[in-house]
């Protein structure tokens, strides 16, 4: 490689081949990800929500179909 051309000339890079292209052990190890960074979680609910709120996103869905209907009752 030199200033004017960026691209790495094959005769004059070490350990890159011609025919075969850079061998396994010239190339530095794949990047682990972070899925292992952190504390390790201990408190995993395995049921969903709790009852509390879920009824009472059912009672305003109740109360706000209830006023619709309602309110189409009244405007006929």
């Amino acid at each position: 490689m030199d200033q004017t051309n960026p691209v790495p000339d094959p005769e004059r890079t070490p350990g890159l081949r011609p025919s075969v292209g850079v061998p396994p052990g010239e190339t530095p190890p794949a990047e682990d990800g972070l899925s292992e960074a952190g504390p390790q979680e201990t408190y995993n609910p395995t049921r969903g929500w709790s009852k509390g709120p879920t009824i009472i996103i059912w009672a305003f869905v109740v109360l706000f179909a209830a006023f619709c209907v309602a309110f189409a009752i009244a405007v006929l």
